[in-house]
């Protein structure tokens, strides 16, 4: 072999041996085994982040920031147009509704109205309709405060009873004075949560009746039988509640009057009064038959 079959030789790689190709070779699939040749994909640039950790869109770094959103989508609240309220209802229905306003407005003033001339004091206004104030009032609004320095108490008044009872045998005898005011006032002392009815009952009936009637107790308007069916009613519950009738005995009738006394007067003051007691005690009243027994007709 000449010298130029030796530079051919060397040339094409033709000298017994096989030479490397020298084109890169292609990736290996995951999977075919063999070596893993890294991915030849560009990767993503600096400070921009891959899809799973790059940075937040514009969106959802305003829901982690609580920075508003620009997503129409989640704007909130009605569609521009739509009515709510009363204003969604009808005209008919919206002319209800605003006569039904008008009528709680009315009959509230009314009645505020009312109860202011009620308890402030007797003038022109309230002495001209004192009817129609009265039949507002009573019975379910009545109040027993006025405006502007009420007087305070400077009496104690305790209302007692006694009882005729008719025996079994036809006899009949009348018990002592039952001191129903001292009893609710025994029950009262002491106690952290007093009852309405030991409070007010037996105080209120006695205001009620001297009320509407005069010093010969005789009754002023329509409302005087009214206050002594009460009182007395509330005697005989009170009695029986008691036991004064006995074992056999039968409520025929009782008698109720009041001790009023002053209330003493401060050490520091010089005011005189008398602290002697004044009683006003009432006729005997007998008992309907359906009152004898407990006041349950």
């Amino acid at each position: 072999m000449n010298a130029h079959d030796k530079g051919s030789d060397a040339r094409h790689g033709t000298a017994g041996r096989d030479l490397p190709d020298p084109r890169p070779a292609p990736p290996h699939s995951p999977g075919t085994g063999g070596d893993t040749v890294p991915d030849s994909r560009p990767g993503p640039h600096p400070g921009t982040g891959s899809a799973d950790t790059g940075p937040l869109t514009d969106r959802s770094a305003g829901l982690r920031t609580g920075a508003p959103s620009t997503d129409p989508a989640s704007a909130s609240g009605p569609p521009a147009g739509l009515r709510t309220g009363v204003a969604a209802l009808s005209l008919r229905y919206q002319i209800g509704a605003a006569a039904a306003l008008a009528i709680v407005a009315v009959a509230i003033c009314v009645h505020l109205g009312m109860t202011f001339l009620h308890v402030a004091p007797s003038n022109t206004v309230s002495k001209q309709h004192s009817e129609a104030i009265e039949n507002w009032i009573y019975p379910e609004f009545e109040q027993n405060w006025k405006l502007f320095a009420p007087n305070p108490l400077q009496q104690n008044i305790a209302v007692q009873v006694r009882a005729g009872i008719r025996t079994a045998d036809g006899a009949s005898r009348t018990t002592g004075w039952y001191d129903l005011s001292a009893e609710d006032g025994r029950a009262i002392d002491g106690n952290p949560a007093p009852s309405h009815t030991q409070q007010n009952e037996l105080r209120r009936a006695w205001d009620f009746y001297v009320s509407t009637h005069d010093d010969d107790n005789r009754p002023v308007g329509l409302r005087g039988a009214l206050s002594e069916a009460y009182l007395r009613r509330i005697m005989v519950m009170r009695l029986e509640r008691a036991g004064a009738a006995g074992e056999g005995g039968v409520l025929d009738r009782v008698q109720i009057r009041s001790r009023t006394s002053n209330v003493p007067p401060p050490d520091w003051s010089e005011e005189k009064v008398s602290t002697e007691p004044v009683y006003r005690t009432l006729p005997w009243w007998p008992l309907p038959e359906d009152e004898t027994r407990g006041g349950i007709g």
